[in-house]
């Protein structure tokens, strides 16, 4: 859907209803569009931290990707003109009802803060506008299954939720988003207990309805609708044994799957006609039209559709007089007028009740493979959680006065692990003052807890084999729980975990089973402090650590390190004292580490054993290692401390990439030159090949290549430290689009992502710095300085992201440039602005570069 730009601020695309104010009183049709945004928790139970996942190339990770098509692009939604240029940019968060789940919101502060914060900001403008009510519904924690609980973890689950989204928003949550909309009766009278007034629901899931007794109805008639029938534009209310009650909305289920299925988020003409199909002609006083779908479908499943969602909510439903709200919203001056019963165990992706997370019921199934495992997980998982509740509530009465309060109230903990907020913690809820082991084991028993709470992400079972990431990634929570458990209580009851998921069938015939998935998938992942301290010593090689050095969950402090290098041979000796941030384990390691150049690594790892001991072995290695003999240093080595040793393939991941990385830089280096030197000595022949289009050699196309792209990224790497030299930088440039026009032709595809980053990032600098220093002297050079980087990028087929470039101008250009070059009257009068009417032409013209619509200012200055 495009729009035309009118010369107004982005702030009057909507308009005002006349007459009374639907914001208060209850009247006409009201809109809620509400996106369900999660993602499990993916980090390494160890070190705490998401690791690379291949599948999301090229990013690091899916949160990653997701986040780069979704969440930002709804942070930042477009409303295009007919000719595709930005006219408006829209908070989306600030239009939908959401629910964000915790484990997605603390990835988000942690890796974009600026996308977190206007997630923030949109609940409170959002509840502003609307009466108070903000758009954010909390979430139950780590998306498990409730009726599948026990009572304890429902409680728990609920209880995190809450003070998750209050440590964020800021205020108490009125509804709760249950994972997979799964619900029975005790899940509500858990929900009422604590305070959740609404939750939302799929029309399947009600039993039947009827309207509210009345003096002349005082008995009214139950309406069956069972199979979806019952009327999702009003809400519902739903009364417990006791009498009390909680509300429930029940989102449109044909609009939401065609939203989440079919293309109806393509165009918001197809979206806002299909919704006003669903407004009901019987001249009720109000009524709500009510969708829902993962978030996810804005941008990531639906690429693009977040522009819908801008448009429909900015200017499409306010042209129809509809009322863009929230639940929150419309119960406070609609409150439900029908009762509803709900049917026993409902969620709305599975129509067997809850046995996608339990049984072979075929929901989700991969084709010909069964979920035969599914039972047997979930039975093995079960009986692990009771074991760790016996083991908890009897050790942990040692520690807490209240075992189970202080669970609860773990959470603090979990968004704030400062020492001075665990101390805290622990001394509000210490049974006695608690002595450093003791501490380390109360901490323990809780991640015990946590892992246990995360081993039933309802994830883990959605999918239709055990052996997918995500049934792996809850085996290794519950590997780790059991981990804990060992280490507080001697108890170990791995082994007869691992006998109970041999009767969790694979559908992957070289894995077997669930133990077998455990053994090869679960297991070789599990860390020690042994593997830290090897990750850190290998690491060193390469990297220069501080004294004091944080890695992954770890802090470590070097206490003595000492490197030496023989030719090829590297040994390095030391010492290092690792704590863990999570549950205050200590180490304190020596480690001998020798580089036998390429990939090649032996690494030794050993409890520190008093300074002589150390002293000893240290001098003992150097002495080994200046007799220059490679055998003898490794022999030397295994002596000191014992067979176990760590090569490159023990390291980290993450880490491991980045030292292949490096260890292959020479040899790269040394290719880059042969390539070049063969494109070289071959040009004129490859060039004819192209003139009299020929097939080129596979080896002559690959060595211009090759030997291109090298050349582009040496370019490339001065641009950064030439950036405040402008006659350097145009020169620099002026050579890229010479290599460009050379690759260009001769057909070469360029393999340089690094330059693609540099382009972008120089041009979002060079643009803040024009736009917020305002200097005419040099404002000439800084808009042809950008627009060549721009140009240079096409050039070089780059596909420049200008997303965040875009963001930046159209914000300055509303709110600083316009107010003050703009008079009332839409005439340019540039009294209170930096430049003089013919600088303002050049930014303006900039904005064309950036695909802004500026068309509207452009013809004032004619």
């Amino acid at each position: 859907m495009t729009f035309t730009a009118e010369p107004k601020t982005a702030e009057s695309l909507t308009q005002p209803q006349k007459g009374l104010d639907p914001l208060k009183t209850a009247m006409g049709v009201y809109v809620t569009v509400h996106g369900h945004f999660y993602q499990p928790p993916r980090e390494n139970p160890y070190l705490d931290t998401i690791e690379r996942q291949p599948s999301a190339y090229p990013f690091h990770d899916w949160n990653q990707r997701i986040h780069h098509e979704c969440y930002r692009p709804n942070a930042f939604a477009r409303i295009l003109n007919d000719d595709g240029e930005v006219v408006g940019i829209t908070n989306n968060y600030e239009y939908l009802s959401f629910n964000i789940g915790p484990t997605l919101m603390s990835w988000l502060q942690t890796y974009d803060i600026e996308v977190y914060q206007r997630i923030i900001e949109a609940d409170k403008k959002s509840a502003q506008r609307l009466n108070g009510h903000g758009n954010a519904i909390a979430q139950v924690y780590n998306h498990i299954i409730l009726p599948l609980a026990n009572e304890k973890d429902k409680y728990t689950q609920i209880r995190w939720g809450k003070q998750d989204f209050y440590h964020r928003f800021g205020r108490q949550p009125e509804g709760m988003w249950l994972a997979e909309t799964a619900v029975d009766y005790p899940t509500l009278e858990a929900l009422i207990n604590e305070e959740i007034k609404f939750i939302i629901l799929a029309p399947s899931q009600a039993e039947r309805c009827r309207p509210f007794p009345t003096e002349n109805d005082p008995e009214p008639e139950w309406l069956e609708v069972g199979g979806g029938q019952i009327d999702p534009t009003r809400p519902y209310r739903c009364f417990i044994e006791d009498g009390r009650y909680l509300d429930i909305f029940f989102y449109d289920g044909p609009i939401s799957r065609d939203m989440g299925f079919n293309d109806l988020l393509a165009s918001a003409d197809f979206f806002v006609g299909r919704l006003g199909q669903a407004v009901k002609g019987d001249h009720r006083p109000s009524q709500l039209i009510s969708v829902a779908t993962d978030g996810e479908t804005f941008g990531h499943h639906k690429h693009g559709t977040e522009k819908c969602i801008a448009y429909s909510c900015r200017i499409a439903f306010p042209q129809r007089g509809w009322t863009v709200t929230n639940y929150a919203h419309y119960l406070s001056i609609c409150p439900p007028k029908w009762e509803v019963e709900l049917k026993p165990v409902t969620a709305w992706s599975c129509v067997h009740g809850v046995d996608r997370w339990q049984d072979d019921c075929g929901c989700g199934g991969g084709g010909e493979w069964h979920q035969k495992w599914r039972r047997p997980l979930r039975d093995t998982l079960n009986w692990l959680r009771d074991q760790l509740v016996e083991i908890y509530e009897e050790t942990a009465k040692t520690y807490f006065n209240d075992p189970w309060l202080a669970r609860d109230e773990y959470i603090e903990v979990i968004l704030d692990r400062s020492p001075e907020k665990v101390t805290q913690f622990l001394t509000r809820h210490q049974s006695h003052p608690l002595s450093e082991s003791e501490q380390v084991d109360a901490l323990r028993l809780l991640e015990m807890q946590r892992h246990t709470l995360f081993m039933f992400t309802s994830c883990g079972w959605f999918f239709e084999e055990i052996s997918r990431p995500e049934g792996t990634q809850i085996l290794r929570y519950a590997g780790r729980a059991m981990e804990l458990a060992a280490e507080v209580t001697g108890v170990h009851l791995e082994k007869e975990f691992i006998d109970r998921l041999i009767l969790a069938p694979s559908n992957v015939l070289e894995l077997r089973d669930g133990a077998e998935v455990y053994r090869k998938l679960v297991i070789p992942a599990q860390i020690a402090f042994e593997q830290v301290a090897a990750h850190y010593a290998i690491n060193s090689l390469f990297t220069t650590y501080a004294q004091k050095q944080r890695v992954y969950c770890y802090d470590a402090q070097q206490l003595d390190y000492q490197k030496q290098q023989l030719g090829a041979l590297t040994l390095a000796v030391g010492q290092v004292h690792l704590v863990s941030r999570i549950t205050w384990e200590s180490r304190h390691l020596v480690f001998g580490v020798l580089h036998l150049g390429g990939w090649d690594f032996h690494c030794c790892i050993q409890n520190y054993a008093g300074r002589s001991a150390y002293t000893k072995l240290k001098d003992t290695l150097l002495d080994t290692l200046s007799q220059a003999s490679v055998v003898q240093t490794v022999l030397e080595m295994s002596r000191l401390f014992g067979d176990q040793s760590f090569s490159l393939q023990h390291l980290f991941a993450e880490e491991r990439h980045r030292i292949m990385q490096q260890v292959t830089d020479r040899t790269k280096q040394r290719l880059d030159q042969l390539y070049t030197q063969v494109y070289r000595d071959n040009y004129g022949i490859l060039a004819a090949f192209h003139r009299d289009e020929l097939p080129v050699p596979q080896e002559l196309q690959v060595a211009a290549e090759i030997a291109l792209s090298h050349r582009c990224l040496k370019v490339v790497a001065t641009l950064e430290p030439s950036i405040d030299d402008h006659l350097g930088m145009m020169t620099h440039l002026a050579d890229l689009e010479a290599i460009a026009a050379e690759a260009n032709h001769l057909r070469c595809k360029l393999n340089i992502p690094d330059a693609k980053k540099t382009l972008e990032r120089l041009i979002l600098s060079r643009l803040w710095q024009l736009l917020q220093n305002e200097n005419p002297d040099t404002l000439e050079e800084d808009i042809q300085l950008i627009e060549k980087m721009i140009e240079v990028g096409e050039q070089l087929h780059l596909g420049l992201s200008l997303d965040k470039a875009q963001e930046l101008y159209y914000t300055v250009l509303y709110q600083q440039i316009l107010p003050h070059c703009v008079d009332s009257n839409y005439a340019i009068e540039p009294s209170a602005c930096p430049w003089t009417i013919s600088q303002i032409c050049p930014v303006l013209k900039l904005g064309e570069k950036l695909a802004v619509d500026v068309s509207p200012w452009l013809k004032l200055m004619e």
